[in-house]
């Protein structure tokens, strides 16, 4: 297993911790972990991407070593770069790749510019729009070579040496077939995330406030979040840390309703997730797959979230909780009276519906299984 950890320690990268544990229950694996630096070292990793020889150089030594049935590359911008999979490619083992954003279809890799849906890129030969929208760290310049990088690699045929490509969503594997990226649909496959139900499950009757856990940044739909809250008869505590960090800061300040919590630990998040009345996701963004739902769901906790990509295939609408329009505050303010307004046997039967739903589409014991039918297909196709 491949990953290229994050500056700050994120979603995916706890998404291939829990992955590498589960797997070595089974398989017998080595993972090799590279790091994403900040500054000039930074500067110069990111410039390399294109084809960086001394990264794939130490790959395929630990590869000839170690000799692996299949090698599972998850994130590799930009430390790793892509020359990688062409490496592992003339080697002759399988390669699987989890794909956790559509960086590949966009620089922005969230397909989200300046709070609103951005998927110009999509359909363009080269990303020029992004380009001067500079939808990559507001740069131009930055933007332009990560759009390069992956331009390059696809002319020379990088991308279709990677055997089988791993979705979170069905709705992820709609936007790359919709898109010009050019992989038939059968390298594609579906696997959710996961997440473990805590120890300790508390027994105890629920508060009346709702959550927020997250970044808190404007891809979150914070800025949604807090307008719906402010001069609301409702609570709301969040969780957190981002560039929106004051915004939020500021809102608690003036609205005796709102609190901040601070940037929890696992245990504190599991903790307030077993506390608040539900969760509340307004994402203006294609999520991948949120880690804070499956947790909300192994929890027992209903949750309220935009109707966007991978949410509208998550959350059953009055079932495991509710859909409200994307970036709109006013049928978020309705959907949470909606919420208030069920009763307490209601509200419990959305709590375990959502826990049912957990059990049959997000626990650790199914995602061996998905493991299994995704490794053994490359093998036999490799193989034949």
């Amino acid at each position: 297993m491949i990953h290229t950890l994050y500056q700050l320690h994120g979603g995916e990268d706890a998404v291939v911790e829990q992955q590498l544990e589960l797997l070595k229950q089974q398989y017998t694996v080595e993972v090799l972990y590279f790091q994403n630096q900040g500054g000039y070292k930074g500067a110069l990793q990111f410039l390399s991407a294109i084809w960086n020889r001394s990264v794939a150089k130490k790959i395929q030594q630990k590869i000839k070593e170690f000799q692996p049935d299949v090698v599972h590359v998850h994130n590799w911008h930009f430390a790793t770069g892509p020359l990688l999979f062409r490496m592992i490619h003339g080697l002759g083992i399988p390669i699987v790749h989890t794909v956790h954003n559509y960086r590949l279809l966009c620089p922005s890799a969230i397909l989200l510019h300046k709070g609103q849906l951005f998927t110009d890129s999509l359909q363009q030969r080269f990303p020029w729009s992004a380009v001067r929208l500079k939808v990559y760290r507001s740069s131009a310049m930055q933007t332009f070579w990560l759009a390069f990088v992956v331009w390059f690699h696809k002319q020379i045929g990088t991308w279709k040496k990677i055997d089988s490509y791993i979705c979170l969503t069905p709705f992820s594997v709609m936007i790359f077939q919709q898109s010009n990226f050019g992989i038939l649909s059968n390298r594609f496959a579906v696997k959710p995330n996961f997440t473990r139900v805590p120890i300790i499950l508390s027994e105890n009757e629920r508060e009346k406030h709702f959550l927020f856990i997250g970044r808190l940044s404007e891809e979150k739909g914070i800025a949604t979040l807090l307008a719906a809250f402010k001069e609301s008869p409702f609570v709301l505590k969040i969780g957190g840390d981002g560039p929106f960090k004051e915004q939020v800061i500021n809102a608690t300040n003036q609205f005796s309703n709102i609190t901040y919590l601070g940037n929890l630990s696992n245990l504190e998040v599991t903790d307030e997730l077993q506390k608040t009345q539900a969760l509340i996701s307004p994402s203006v963004c294609y999520e991948g797959m949120p880690m804070t739902i499956l947790e909300a769901f192994s929890t027992g906790t209903p949750v309220i979230a935009s109707n966007l990509g991978a949410m509208t295939s998550m959350i059953l609408n009055e079932s495991n909780g509710f859909l409200f329009e994307s970036g709109n505050v006013n049928d978020l303010k309705g959907t949470i009276l909606k919420f208030d307004r069920l009763s307490l046997s209601e509200k419990k039967q959305m709590g375990k519906n959502a826990f049912d739903n957990y059990q049959t589409a997000y626990s650790p014991e199914l995602q061996l299984r998905y493991f299994d039918t995704i490794y053994n297909t490359v093998l036999k196709n490799n193989n034949d």
